[in-house]
């Protein structure tokens, strides 16, 4: 586990733009954190670093539940569970069709996933200090996952 401290956004912003540039092949992250947290700021960060160009807005995905966005090589699937009611809605948004060696999934609020077993390369944490700074730690699982851990600059 790695643990960061967030003074700004910009930090959020670059650690994920670091993730971005580590990820070579298909790749799994669960974002845990509270509404507000920065899960957002860092798929902003993580699309730029996957090469996704500045005509593509990275929204969190809140009322569409998936965004899927071109970048070059790959491409990012964005979630939000958030408001889905069981797992039994995941067939229905179509999550087993976005899963292929194409793909980064990076799914807010993963519950209902890991309910299923589906296993994420990458748990990320979100939490706040006493001076509002965010506590951004970082769970790798698997070789995959220690292995991008182990390139960022952290």
């Amino acid at each position: 586990m790695k643990k960061i401290i967030s003074l700004t956004s910009e930090q959020t912003l670059d650690l994920g733009r670091q993730i971005g540039q580590a990820i070579i092949s298909p790749f799994a992250i669960a974002l845990k954190g509270d509404l507000g947290s920065g899960k957002t700021t860092l798929v902003q960060g993580l699309a730029k670093g996957l090469g996704i160009g500045d005509d593509y807005y990275i929204t969190s995905p809140t009322y569409t539940i998936i965004n899927e966005y071109p970048a070059m090589k790959i491409r990012l699937c964005h979630l939000d569970l958030y408001r889905l009611g069981s797992a039994d809605e995941l067939e229905y948004i179509g999550f087993d069709d976005l899963a292929g060696p194409d793909a980064v999934i990076v799914v807010e609020w993963p519950g209902f996933l890991e309910e299923m077993q589906f296993k994420f390369d990458l748990e990320i944490k979100f939490e706040f200090d006493a001076d509002y700074n965010r506590i951004i730690s970082l769970f790798p699982s698997g070789q995959t996952g220690i292995n991008l851990v182990s390139k960022l600059f952290l």
